[in-house]
C-alpha cells in the first residue's frame, strides 16, 4: 500500500492506494479512517482495479478546516471528484461506509460524470426530503436524546470523548459490533438527561475483529487530531438539506450495490429505504443483509463482503 497526499480544491486528502486498472474510490465513515478498509483494499487490487481509500477531510492525515460549514455534504462531493482528477483518471466507482455512504451516494447523485457506480455499506441510501432534519432528530427518544442532536453543538461531545479517546473508540465499536453488542442495541444511540453517550457502552470486551493494536491505530489517529472535524459531519445535516433541494427525491442511476448488517440500527430503522430501491436505485445489482452483523461491516465480515464487492466490480468491468 503507497500513502500519498493529493490537492483538492478545499486543501490536501490523504489517501493510500493498491494496484491498477479502474479506480474504486473507498469512503470511511466516522468515527474510522482509511483503516477501515485495510481488509478490501488487497483484494479489490488482487482483482484487478486500483484500490484507493482516503482520509475524509477532518480525519488522519487530511485537511481538517476551522468552520463547522467546511464539512457540509457539497465540500465532501467536490474532495471526492477533486482526488479522482489528482489521481490522473476520469471516472471511479465510488464505496462507502456509515457517513461515507451517503458522501458516495451524493458524489454519484451530484457527479455522474465522475462516479459512474456506488456501493453503500450500513447505511442505505434515502433520497433527500421531509422536514429539516434536527426537527426530526429532537423527536426521537422521548425523554432521551438522540446521538445526532448530541452530536450538534460543537464542543459537548468532544468534552466527552477527548479525555480517553480510545476508550469511548472501544466502547463504540464493541456497542454496534455483531458479537459483542448489548441485547438491545438501540440503547447505544439514547443519551439520558445530563448524561454522556458513554454511560450506555457494554463495557464488554473488543469484537473479534479487533485486536489491541488495531484500536490502538485509530485511538492514536484520534488523539492527534481531536475529533471536531469529524463530528462536523453531523453538524451540517440542516446545511445538507437545504443545499440538496434541487435533488429532493432524487434516484440515483448509475450501478449500485448495498450490503448491510441484520443487526445494525441503520438497516432496521431505515427499512423502508431499503424496501424503495427499486424507485431510489433503479441501477441496483444487489441488496445484501449480512446475518448476525453489526454496523461495521467490511471489518466484521471481511471474506463476505470482499466476495460481493469483487463481483460486483467485475461485473462493472465486464
Amino acid at each position: 500500500m503507497q500513502h500519498r497526499l493529493v490537492d483538492v480544491p478545499g486543501g490536501r486528502i490523504h489517501l493510500v492506494e493498491e494496484g491498477t486498472g479502474p479506480l474504486v474510490l473507498l469512503v470511511h465513515g466516522f468515527p474510522e479512517s482509511w483503516y477501515s478498509w485495510r481488509r478490501q483494499i488487497p483484494a479489490i487490487a488482487a482483482a484487478g482495479f486500483r484500490a484507493v481509500a482516503i482520509d475524509v477531510r477532518g480525519y488522519g492525515r487530511s485537511s481538517k478546516p476551522a468552520a463547522v460549514e467546511d464539512y457540509r455534504m457539497l465540500a465532501h462531493v467536490a474532495d471526492n471528484a477533486g482526488v479522482v482528477r489528482a489521481l490522473g483518471e476520469e471516472t471511479a466507482t465510488i464505496v462507502g461506509h456509515d457517513w461515507g455512504s451517503p458522501i458516495a451516494a451524493n458524489s454519484a447523485l451530484l457527479r455522474p460524470d465522475v462516479f459512474t457506480a456506488v456501493g453503500l455499506l450500513s447505511v442505505p441510501y434515502a433520497p433527500r426530503g421531509g422536514p429539516r432534519p434536527t426537527e426530526v432528530f429532537a423527536r426521537i427518544g422521548g425523554d432521551d436524546e438522540f446521538y445526532v442532536s448530541y452530536f450538534q453543538q460543537p464542543g459537548r461531545a468532544e468534552a466527552e470523548i477527548e479525555p480517553d479517546v480510545r476508550g469511548w473508540l472501544a466502547g463504540v465499536y464493541s456497542g454496534l459490533s455483531g458479537d459483542t453488542m448489548a441485547a438491545d442495541g438501540n440503547r447505544i444511540y439514547f443519551i439520558g438527561p445530563g448524561g454522556k453517550m458513554s454511560d450506555r457502552f457494554t463495557g464488554g470486551p473488543l469484537p473479534s475483529w479487533l485486536t489491541e493494536d488495531e484500536l490502538d491505530h485509530y485511538a492514536g489517529e484520534f488523539e492527534r487530531t481531536g475529533l471536531t472535524g469529524a463530528l462536523n459531519r453531523y453538524r451540517n445535516a440542516d446545511r445538507d438539506w437545504a443545499d440538496l433541494a434541487a435533488w429532493d427525491g432524487a434516484p440515483i442511476t448509475q450501478p449500485s450495490l448495498f450490503v448491510g448488517g441484520a443487526l445494525d440500527a441503520s438497516t432496521r430503522w431505515l427499512s423502508d429505504a431499503i424496501a424503495a430501491y427499486p424507485t431510489t436505485l433503479p441501477g441496483l445489482a444487489g441488496s445484501h443483509i449480512l446475518p448476525d452483523c453489526g454496523h461495521w461491516v467490511q471489518q466484521e465480515r471481511p471474506d463476505e463482503l470482499n466476495e460481493l464487492l469483487v463481483n460486483w466490480l467485475r461485473g462493472l468491468k465486464g
